[in-house]
């Protein structure tokens, strides 16, 4: 899925990112009312539906900006991401993410949203050599993960994203999602789903040390000296940094905070 267009500025991202979203209860079925079914590329739906007034559209509509940024740090910069990359290949589904003998986790308890971490990416293939996260460990020294076509297909488990996030993972560059990753990625505001243009997970590899700048929409490997653009994150960008749709809605004064 491409990434969506942008109506809100991106230069208005934090530098830093407030990981109090990890232990908010992560949106589920109610997300359903949130999201556009449709394959439009647009994220207009994350801030014009169900969690909106009638107000007239064009009106709600820069409301809503304006009170994104008005509520974003003054003194913001574009936020970039720095770290090792875990490098995997095509059709890594939700079941390889986080089994489903693992989804009884509950990710609003704090003990529990700190095991789901244990187990991200658990369910790889043996062919992976590297584990994401090593034994009795909680959170991985990975970063960064860089995969190739359709990452996340599969079942719709929101559990999938929140597990990334819990093993400390900040950004996936993909040359492709599942409509239903990307989506639960906005929704929990875990994870920044980012698109490559080039098939990057042929290029880097586990352990590269990587940069992303947002703003620029680049990705840098420091291991090997190469430049990959990225597509822009869009609208999708300021509810990921709010710490998800619900998050997003109370900051824009859509919803009661």
């Amino acid at each position: 899925m491409a990434a969506a267009a942008s109506l809100a500025n991106p230069t208005t991202f934090s530098s830093s990112l407030s990981r109090s979203r990890h232990h908010q209860p992560f949106a589920s079925l109610a997300t359903s009312n949130v999201f556009n079914a449709t394959k439009q590329r647009s994220f207009k739906p994350l801030i014009s539906q169900s969690i909106v007034s009638s107000t007239s559209p064009v009106t709600r509509r820069t409301s809503v900006v304006a009170a994104a940024t008005a509520n974003s740090s003054s003194s913001a910069s574009s936020t970039s991401f720095h770290g090792l990359c875990y490098v995997v290949g095509d059709n890594i589904d939700t079941d390889q993410i986080i089994p489903a003998e693992y989804l009884t986790l509950v990710p609003s308890k704090p003990e529990e949203y700190k095991k789901l971490g244990s187990y991200a990416l658990i369910g790889l293939p043996a062919s992976y050599e590297t584990r994401f996260v090593e034994p009795e460990e909680f959170q991985s020294k990975y970063k960064i993960i860089i995969a190739g076509d359709n990452f996340g297909c599969g079942s719709s488990r929101e559990h999938a994203p929140v597990a990334l996030g819990a093993a400390g993972v900040t950004a996936v560059v993909a040359e492709s999602y599942a409509r239903i990753f990307f989506r639960n990625s906005v929704a929990t505001g875990e994870v920044y789903p980012l698109e490559s243009e080039a098939r990057v997970c042929e290029e880097c590899k586990t352990g590269d040390v990587v940069t992303i700048e947002l703003e620029q929409s680049l990705l840098i490997n420091h291991t090997s000296g190469k430049e990959y653009k990225l597509k822009p994150i869009g609208d999708a960008g300021p509810v990921i940094e709010a710490g998800g749709i619900f998050a997003y809605a109370r900051k824009a004064g859509m919803i009661p905070a």
